[in-house]
């Protein structure tokens, strides 16, 4: 496989091997619980496919207020080391893996968000136990990396009105393989706790029986190992959208972090035949603890389950 230059500048330009799926990606989100507003963002650069994607969905008290998604755009040299533009929206590294800026101007939307590191970001994927000849290695990323940030800033609603952003969010970045119809379904719980806590809890399973996982726990300055994870997502009668989550991550410490969690909104985003569904989370631990943050999941088409249907 090609080498490339992902250790110097994950923000920059790193030279595809050659997978035909061969994916750099940038995702942001955040909620403000005061203005009850949050979003989705996501750009994926497929150097081979000479392709590029993007997401970018605004939403206020359950319901959208912009959204604006492109699957298939021609290609892009640009990434955000420089300035990624991109369907109308410009992603700016402030200070690298630590500061992001987002602008968007259209009549009837237009936001100015900058993302802050809270915690350093961090390269959280663990491998089944194939190592370099792994499924997840070869087809689904080389790193991913994530992190918890205060989002402020200002968004411009249809009528004239400006809010003001004072809340928090992830970001990632990706940059390897992505093929999509590898996995025959994974689910991602990442809440940022009013404690100070945050959690990465990601599981994938493949179409060939592999499990894999990206997490980790973030606390005092810094991330943690997780021994175990207990997933159950309760959905909706479509078994796609989450109706709630019950989850338990226990640290390599052993402390043990069980929370539940209840929808706020939710939106669908489709590559082809395969689907994400996007969950804004209000998230509680056992103390009643509260925090918010993505609820994600994926599927594969022709339906391969939920992983909780047997499928």
């Amino acid at each position: 496989m090609t080498q490339t230059n992902i250790a110097l500048d994950p923000e920059g330009y790193c030279r595809a091997s050659d997978h035909p799926r061969w994916n750099q990606s940038v995702y942001f989100n955040f909620y403000d619980p005061a203005s009850r507003l949050g979003c989705f963002i996501r750009i994926g650069i497929l150097e081979n496919q000479r392709e590029t994607n993007s997401w970018f969905a605004f939403f206020r008290d359950g319901r959208p207020l912009f959204t604006r998604i492109n699957m298939n755009l021609p290609y892009t040299d640009q990434r955000m080391a420089t300035g990624l533009e991109v369907a109308g929206m410009t992603v700016t590294a402030i200070e690298p893996l630590r500061r992001a800026r987002i602008q968007f101007d259209h009549p009837d939307f237009a936001v100015d968000l900058e993302w802050n590191a809270i915690l350093p970001m961090q390269d959280a994927i663990e491998l089944t136990k194939g190592g370099a000849d792994d499924g997840f290695a070869k087809e689904i990323a080389h790193i991913h990396m994530e992190g918890p940030c205060t989002v402020r800033g200002k968004v411009r609603i249809r009528g004239g009105d400006v809010i003001a952003i004072d809340g928090k969010g992830f970001r990632d970045i990706a940059v390897g393989p992505r093929n999509w119809d590898f996995i025959k379904h994974y689910r991602l719980a990442w809440p940022i706790f009013d404690n100070g806590v945050s959690i990465v809890a990601t599981h994938g399973m493949s179409i060939d029986g592999q499990h894999a996982y990206i997490r980790m726990i973030g606390k005092d300055g810094g991330w943690t190992p997780v021994a175990d994870i207990i997933d159950r997502n309760i959905y909706e009668d479509d078994g796609m959208t989450l109706k709630r989550m019950e989850w338990v991550v226990t640290g390599g410490d052993g402390q043990r972090y069980a929370f539940t969690a209840r929808r706020l909104y939710a939106w669908t985003f489709p590559f082809d035949t395969y689907v994400l569904t996007e969950h804004m989370m209000e998230y509680t631990l056992e103390d009643g603890t509260r925090g918010y943050g993505l609820g994600e999941c994926g599927f594969r088409f022709p339906w391969a389950g939920n992983g909780e249907d047997g499928a």
